[in-house]
């Protein structure tokens, strides 16, 4: 939990930074129009905006600094978003827009960014075993879950249930290995930042066949988050990160 909250923290400062140096600029007015559409709908409530900043631990110069950063973290996706990349991007993640989800059950050995080359191959040569043995018929895949496993799903012989092809609790890597199987299928060998997986789809359901023009608000939003992250990703590796809590 520490981890996360560090990284969420880091990632704002990220973002802040290069929206005050590279993104668009906001108008004070606006800012202004919309705090007072706030204190109008807290009014609405008996609440008012003091009760608001105190219940939610900021300042009012906070807000508006998070107002003024969102604002343009919409409009630099807007300037850096054409219809045809909304339309290819509605294309390649058809499975995601149509609901399609898939229950799959897992056998994961946890690999660290310290683990060395050695325990790596330890691992997978494990994993290979397994796999042939499970496709050979001699070993049930929720049996050798259970007994080597290394995540909290290993009692329910690796179940962790059905995932949406994007924006889900699980790596892409593993997203896509799993949308790639038939019901009762095991993939090879996954490697994700967590470690090494066997993954077997139990369950398929096919959704519905979506339309671009009906779902294009959350093509948008979904392409927006993407943008966000390849944002983040790019910021991260050319900043310079130091993290000085005790």
């Amino acid at each position: 939990m520490r981890l996360e909250v560090i990284t969420a923290l880091v990632d704002d400062l990220l973002v802040r930074q290069f929206m005050r140096d590279h993104g668009p600029k906001i108008d004070p007015l606006e800012i202004t129009s919309q705090m007072a559409a706030i204190e109008a709908g807290l009014k609405a409530k008996g609440k008012s905006l003091a009760d608001y900043l105190r219940e939610n631990n900021q300042t009012e110069s906070q807000m508006k600094a998070g107002m003024v950063m969102l604002l343009q973290l919409d409009r630099y996706v807007k300037q850096h978003t054409t219809e045809a990349d909304l339309k290819k991007y509605w294309e390649t993640n058809k499975d995601y827009f149509d609901k399609k989800t898939v229950r799959t059950s897992h056998i994961v050995i946890r690999l660290s960014s310290a683990s060395t080359p050695g325990e790596r191959d330890k691992a997978l040569q494990k994993l290979q075993k397994l796999r042939s043995e499970i496709a050979a018929g001699k070993l049930d895949f929720a049996v050798a879950a259970k007994e080597n496993s290394q995540c909290p799903s290993a009692p329910k012989g690796g179940d962790i249930g059905y995932i949406f092809r994007k924006f889900q609790n699980v790596e892409e890597a593993y997203a896509k290995a799993a949308f790639a199987l038939k019901a009762g299928e095991m993939s090879d060998v996954v490697e994700t930042e967590f470690g090494l997986h066997l993954i077997k789809v139990t369950e398929r359901k096919e959704g519905a066949p979506s339309r671009f023009e009906q779902c294009l608000e959350d093509v948008r939003d979904s392409y927006a988050e993407e943008l966000r992250v390849a944002l983040l990703q790019q910021l991260r590796k050319k900043a310079k990160v130091e993290v000085t809590l005790p």
